[in-house]
């Protein structure tokens, strides 16, 4: 593919070569209080965007924070944490892949979110591989410490597969959750201690098929209710299909009712949730890119009162759908990472569409699709589509840029629309091949606008070995 340098959002000489860009005081002044927003690690009120970059060093991996503020993001507002960053629990080892998973949320309940970031192929001496390392959030960002939390057992494998924080007892308190190769795991609602005396409740085995392999775990209330429910997702075996299961949470034993969504069918590599047509329910979305020959769809399940699918049938969206940008084709992926958040502000959560292989003007370049929320559900009317060939996105569409290939909405500026945070994960930068590259795009009360589009790249960021990079391969969730 052509090589071309990208509109950087900020000048490589305004960076620091170290592990911290720049002074996290820099990243905003800290609040009186903190916020106590999921995602605001310094307290200031605006949304901070972690992103997973679990092929950086040797694949040692690494992950780099942008804090929001009125004016959006920008690399001079931001951190780059390996596990040899100071306070950073853990030594950063080719092969670890720190960073192939990212969420936060309030652990030690101080106010401040912390950062949760899974190196499931860390290597622990005595212990499976795996590790979830906890950065505790602050007035002065991410420069408190942390812990890193093992596998309990012996028998488990690529512990920190995923991760989930949310409230499965309904008492107000939320609580995090693991995902393991074969387990899922649940702590106390009291601050992990990551010495092994605090005790982890994992979910009985024989709810969870033999082979399955799980490769994550999210969670809403989808039952309108105040206690949340959990969904766990993997795959069969070798080339077994999809698992896809829903467990209720609520007083007493977590996970004792189940139900399960899909097994054996095309495996879903991503999933969302939000409240898309404004119910009070939370409604799950995924996607499968590999779904009618690789073209690719979007399901999405509705919340009811007695969970996910006991109510509405499930909703299929794919490019052959009427008002759907774009034409199903063989390969375009449609569904590779999805994301939902309300980007017009009318209290509807919409639906972003990574589509990284969709033809642009000749060539496999990517895409991405927003989709509506209404009160009927996915509406698509308006519903939209960009891509680096669209007017004032920068870059040129090429085959093997993979635009779409990973999709965040947050609203990063507080203005009650959420901006969606996109990569192009094999964009080559100047001769750089595969050194991957984000966009955002601001949201609006029509959609998302192509007005003050930022864009930056792992040397934005200080990484000096960029070639296959991938940057903005992995994405808070």
């Amino acid at each position: 593919m052509r090589t071309r340098k990208l509109v950087t959002a900020a000048a490589l000489t305004a960076l620091a070569a170290g592990g911290l860009l720049v002074p996290v005081a820099a990243a905003g002044p800290a609040a009186a209080e903190p916020s106590g927003q999921r995602d605001d690690f310094n307290g200031d009120g605006y949304t901070d965007v972690a992103i997973g970059v679990p092929e950086a060093n040797g694949k040692a991996g690494a992950v780099v924070v942008t804090f929001g503020s009125a004016s959006g993001v920008s690399p001079s507002r931001s951190v780059r944490l390996t596990q040899d960053s100071a306070g950073v629990p853990g030594t950063a080892e080719p092969g670890d892949q720190f960073g192939e998973n990212v969420t936060s949320g309030d652990v030690n309940h101080d106010g401040y979110a912390d950062l949760v970031v899974g190196a499931p192929h860390e290597k622990v001496d005595g212990k499976p591989d795996g590790s979830l390392s906890i950065v505790w959030g602050g007035a002065k960002g991410l420069t408190d410490g942390g812990v890193a939390l093992v596998a309990p057992t012996a028998d488990d494998r690529n512990f920190g597969q995923g991760a989930a924080f949310s409230d499965l007892d309904g008492d107000g308190t939320a609580q995090l959750q693991v995902v393991s190769g074969r387990h899922f795991w649940w702590y106390p609602e009291s601050t992990p201690k990551g010495d092994g005396s605090d005790v982890a409740l994992p979910l009985e085995d024989d709810f969870l098929p033999e082979d399955v392999q799980l490769d994550g775990v999210t969670a809403g209330r989808f039952a309108g209710t105040s206690t949340n429910d959990f969904v766990l997702y993997g795959k069969r075996g070798d080339g077994g299909g999809d698992y896809l299961a829903t467990f209720r949470g609520g007083p007493g034993d977590i996970g004792y009712s189940h139900r399960v969504l899909s097994d054996g069918g095309t495996e879903a590599r991503s999933v969302a949730t939000g409240d898309i047509n404004k119910d009070g329910m939370t409604d799950l979305v995924t996607g499968e890119p590999v779904s009618s020959g690789g073209a690719g769809s979007v399901t999405v399940r509705w919340g009811a009162p007695g969970g996910l699918d006991t109510g509405r049938e499930p909703d299929i969206h794919d490019q052959n759908s009427p008002g759907v940008p774009g034409t199903g084709e063989n390969g375009d992926g449609f569904g590779a990472d999805v994301s939902v958040r309300d980007v017009t502000g009318d209290g509807y959560a919409d639906i972003a569409v990574g589509v990284p292989t969709e033809v642009v003007r000749g060539s496999e370049a990517g895409a991405i699709v927003l989709l509506k929320g209404s009160a009927s559900g996915v509406s698509t009317s308006g519903a939209q589509t960009f891509h680096q060939e669209t007017s004032r996105v920068p870059g040129i569409g090429e085959a093997g840029d993979r635009f779409g290939a990973g999709v965040h909405l947050a609203d990063i500026d507080k203005n009650g629309r959420a901006d969606l945070f996109t990569a192009a994960t094999g964009e080559d930068i100047g001769t750089v091949a595969d050194a991957g590259a984000v966009w955002v795009l601001r949201g609006g009360s029509g959609g998302l606008t192509t007005h003050n589009i930022t864009s930056f790249n792992g040397a934005d960021f200080g990484f000096t070995a960029n070639a296959g990079l991938e940057f903005g391969e992995v994405f808070d969730h």
